[in-house]
């Protein structure tokens, strides 16, 4: 084993202390009377890896659980089936692509203060069977036994082959743009 890799350290996700929310905007004739829904992901799991005085050697693998996704917003329980309804079977095929998965190929980290830095990670996103380079940059700062990343990152639906999703006869229907946002705990 190299010496780079001997002080490698492993920092995994804690689901119940994050946060990742996919945020989705509503456009068509309805839109200025309808909600923009926000859904909260509820099952992630990963892990960042990297040497703490070097920071070389870094990478980060994501897995998101396609069916713990769950809308946030307040709206009657028949909206919130057919959101659901739509979401899962429609849109995602929960049940032909049960997940989401982002694997690192590149990490570059730049120290911003004292145990805070600039992260870019170059990498791969696989959704709803379609596998596409992605970057992501967060502000991250790393303690003894904690890790904490935020940022967030725009996605188009038509790149990963997903349903756009309508309903009222298309009278509202929702743009391709999608808006994610994360804040990761991760413990050594």
């Amino acid at each position: 084993m190299s010496p780079a890799k001997e002080g490698l350290v492993r920092f995994a996700i804690d689901a119940r202390a994050s946060l990742f929310t996919v945020q989705a905007f509503a456009s068509g004739i309805a839109a200025v009377v309808a909600h923009s829904p926000k859904f909260a992901v509820r099952d992630i799991a990963g892990e960042m890896e990297f040497v703490p005085e070097t920071m070389q050697d870094a990478s980060l693998h994501l897995t998101i659980n396609v069916a713990s996704l769950e809308i946030m917003d307040e709206v009657s329980r028949q909206d919130r089936r057919e959101i659901e309804r739509v979401m899962f079977d429609e849109v995602l095929q929960k049940s032909v692509y049960p997940r989401v998965e982002y694997k690192s190929s590149r990490v570059n980290m730049s120290k911003s203060s004292e145990n805070v830095y600039r992260v870019n990670v170059s990498g791969h996103l696989t959704l709803h069977g379609t596998t596409r380079g992605m970057d992501l940059d967060a502000q991250v700062v790393i303690g003894e036994d904690t890790l904490r990343a935020q940022g967030a990152f725009v996605l188009s639906q038509s790149d990963y082959a997903l349903k756009i999703a309508s309903v009222a006869g298309g009278s509202l229907k929702l743009k391709d743009e999608l808006r994610c946002a994360y804040f990761i705990i991760g413990r050594r």
